[in-house]
């Protein structure tokens, strides 16, 4: 036997083989088969060439990628990888040879359609691409953009404003994951269950895959590109999985460049001019001329924005971005196989010794009883002010002295949740989600003594909305003869225009969400510090109109409202078309407009500082400040009130909140209105984003979900939003959608003798 490949019901990959190599190489080589069109555009976009047939719309990320020396850095990390780890560096060009097989095997032909439709052919991955693919995937992950956007909300309001924005009052989305121990459980053993939001992307963020060798027999959630299976994963003995620990490891410089007759300086903390590495590179972009890229490299990291004639539109400014396998050419892929082969949490703990980005929180179990919960991956040791905003570079005192030990936690009356909000990593980051999710997951574990497999899923399907009660508030304190502040609210006609949606690589991100909520955040200063008090003073109040018997009806609706937001609820329409009304209101009134103007900085940034996203997520908080600028809320709210009451939703709110999957190239035949609806909302249990004021429609969501039992590895079960194939017209291309929109899960099986061999190779 070289290598066997055996599938189950749903299409999912089960290989066999007698060496890592050999199955490594299997890997590659199903995952091309399965998977080809997302392989070539994540090759592209690990290289910055995917405007080269995706056209203008991909050529801001193009930028980014080669300014921020994506591929350069992923070559740096295979060559130390290749002289630190020779075996996990051939491991890892097994796979790329694989992914190569199976692109052109002659066996195998590839019916991909979008290759046709592209005038594309599969190219070349080198032993580097997986390792660019995982860069690519994660280099906006830690959010290093949220410290433009708090320079930018300090410069219009002032610094009291980056804590009333900050995610911890708003709610960042990342993952959620519970560790139950088994003196909770039916079986005296562990269980590990969850599920990472990212954005929802066709094909799927990640494959479910069983890969079994001599040496080791292993299903888990894999990332497409990448061997190994990195994230969630389950060895019949140990089982391990991951949450965004929302720490702070990317720092921005501002920096003074000046062109010289040789090229470029930079000036450092030393108060001397230095050399600064410069190239340029040509993008070539589907249907228009190239484009000429200036590349530089600073002591600090490469130039990713400005240079030394500033901004686009002049503004003096250039910002360079020092992440850690620049510095260290380490992107943690030697934990990969330690992974593999673990039989104990020890050996999973010592695995994570080695892992660097991106940094997460790890629950994991075995089957004699121990518990690992601990955060893993790579933060710098800096002042607190590199977490907050970009640093002169040219200042002393910011610079890189070490990194931080990774915190570890332990478990509460036999439990551990993490649902990205403060926890063991909390000395490490600024801003986490807020701790709704982790609180309902809690309250629903402590609900009875011991739990099975069977009952997770009614855990990751939880939609009570646990952000609605300021809200709600604000309109019980209206009463039928309401007041009416002197300053009124903006009238519809003034609302603003609703920014276009986030692109996906804006998170990829994404275990995270729109970017403000994929954010994970800075060091040191917690963001949710209480509040100073804002001005000015608020705007006293002018006599009372009374609601119209239309919103006095809405209202009571809404009060009277359980808080779930079924797909099926016409109330949970209500509550979201209102609280959609006065994000569009905070958005357009004189003191917060200004805001909406962010600075020339490139596109694939600009998500993170757009406005009408910033007010609706961070609305929980912007409502219970005990000011805010002088805006009447009331008013607002009452406005608001009235706004959707004259116009009321006409269905539910599954007819608005409908999947909005990201597709490389969009199917022209596929509307809006054909995705599913779906039940959930960004601070929900079952994360479904929304974004509040700009679209009901959600990007973000649950990219798997899974549970692992330690009593039965047979017991454990799993579900991806779409299905095991990327191929359309495949039967397993959407098959498990179904499962997915109801809550269901798919038995994990494990037993070569239950599947169906498709190969030998």
């Amino acid at each position: 036997m070289s290598a066997e490949t055996y599938r189950d019901a749903w299409g999912i990959p089960h290989l066999r083989a007698d060496t890592p190599h050999e199955l490594a190489r299997a890997q590659g080589r199903v995952t091309a088969r399965d998977r080809a069109w997302q392989l070539e555009v994540e090759r592209h976009r690990a290289q910055g060439t995917s405007a080269s047939f995706l056209g203008p719309e991909a050529l801001s990320w193009d930028r980014l990628a080669r300014r921020a020396r994506l591929a350069d850095t992923a070559r740096r990390c295979f060559a130390a990888l290749e002289r630190k780890d020779p075996e996990t560096a051939a491991w890892v060009r097994a796979y790329a040879d694989g992914v190569n097989e199976g692109l052109t095997g002659t066996g195998h032909p590839n019916p991909a359609p979008e290759f046709a439709r592209t005038d594309l052919a599969p190219g070349r991955w080198d032993p580097w691409t997986p390792l660019g693919v995982w860069l690519a995937t994660h280099i906006l992950f830690a959010g290093f953009p949220a410290k433009l956007w708090r320079e930018h909300i300090a410069t219009h309001l002032g610094p009291e404003a980056v804590a009333l924005f900050a995610a911890d009052g708003p709610g960042t989305a990342g993952s959620n994951g519970w560790l139950v121990s088994g003196e909770r459980t039916t079986t005296g053993h562990a269980l590990i269950a969850g599920d990472p939001h990212r954005f929802i992307e066709d094909p799927g963020v990640y494959q479910q895959i069983h890969l079994s060798c001599p040496e080791f027999d292993v299903v888990g959630l894999a990332v497409p590109g990448v061997p190994g299976v990195a994230h969630f994963g389950h060895t019949g003995t140990v089982a391990w999985a991951i949450t965004n620990a929302m720490a702070d490891y990317q720092d921005l410089y501002r920096e003074r460049l000046r062109r010289t007759g040789a090229g470029v300086e930079a000036l450092g903390p030393d108060g001397t001019w230095h050399r600064a590495a410069r190239h340029t590179e040509t993008i070539h972009v589907a249907g228009e001329d190239t484009v000429e890229v200036e590349i530089i490299e600073t002591d600090r990291g490469p130039v990713i924005a400005g240079g030394p004639e500033g901004l686009d539109d002049g503004t003096p400014a250039a910002l360079s971005l020092r992440y850690p396998p620049r510095v260290t050419a380490d992107l943690g892929f030697g934990a990969l196989l330690p992974l593999l082969r673990a039989r104990r949490v020890a050996d999973v703990d010592r695995a994570l010794d080695a892992w660097a980005e991106p940094v997460n929180v790890v629950q994991a179990a075995d089957t004699e009883g121990g518990l690992l919960h601990r955060v893993a991956g790579r933060v710098p040791v800096r002042p607190a002010a590199n977490g907050l905003r970009p640093v002169p570079a040219w200042e002393p005192g910011h610079e890189w002295t070490g990194w931080h030990t990774p915190p570890r936690a332990g478990l509460t009356d036999g439990v551990a949740v993490m649902a990205n909000q403060r926890g063991p990593a909390t000395p490490l980051g600024v801003e986490f989600a807020p701790p709704h999710r982790a609180d309902r997951i809690t309250a629903l574990l402590a609900d009875k003594e011991h739990w099975s497999a069977a009952d997770m899923p009614a855990i990751h399907t939880d939609t009570h909305l646990g952000s609605a009660a300021p809200l709600l508030t604000h309109l019980a304190a209206l009463p039928p003869e309401a007041a009416l502040a002197s300053e009124a609210a903006p009238t519809p006609e003034a609302a603003p225009t609703p920014e276009t949606a986030p692109p996906p690589e804006a998170a990829l991100a994404s275990e995270a969400a729109p970017p403000p909520e994929a954010a994970p955040t800075p060091k040191a200063t917690p963001a949710a510090a209480p509040l100073a008090p804002l001005a000015p003073t608020p705007t006293p109040l002018a006599p009372l109109t009374p609601l119209t018997p239309e919103a006095a009806a809405l209202r009571d609706r809404i009060l009277a409202w359980d808080r779930r937001m079924d797909a099926d609820s016409i109330d949970a329409a209500a509550y979201a078309a209102v609280r959609a009304a006065v994000v569009r209101r905070l958005a357009a009134h004189p003191v917060l407009a200004p805001a909406s103007v962010p600075p020339a900085y490139p596109e694939v940034l600009l998500p993170w500082l757009a406005l009408v996203p910033r007010l609706g997520h961070a609305l929980e908080h912007l409502l219970r400040a005990e000011d805010l600028y002088g805006i009447d809320r009331a008013a607002t709210v009452r406005a608001a009130l009235e706004e959707v009451a004259a116009s009321p939703p006409s269905g539910t709110w599954g007819d608005t909140h409908r999947l909005a999957p990201w597709r490389a190239l969009p199917d022209a035949a596929t509307a809006p209105g054909d995705e599913p609806g779906l039940s959930g909302d960004h601070d929900c249990v079952l994360c479904t984003s929304p974004v509040p004021g700009l679209t009901d429609r959600a990007a973000r969501g649950s990219a798997a979900r899974y549970v692992w039992d330690l009593a039965d590895r047979a017991n454990s079960r799993w579900v991806v939003p779409h299905g095991a194939s990327g191929l359309p017209g495949s039967p397993h291309h959407h098959d498990q959608q179904s499962l997915w929109l109801g809550g269901e899960l798919a038995p994990v099986v494990t037993d070569f003798d239950r599947l169906t061999k498709e190969s030998d190779d």
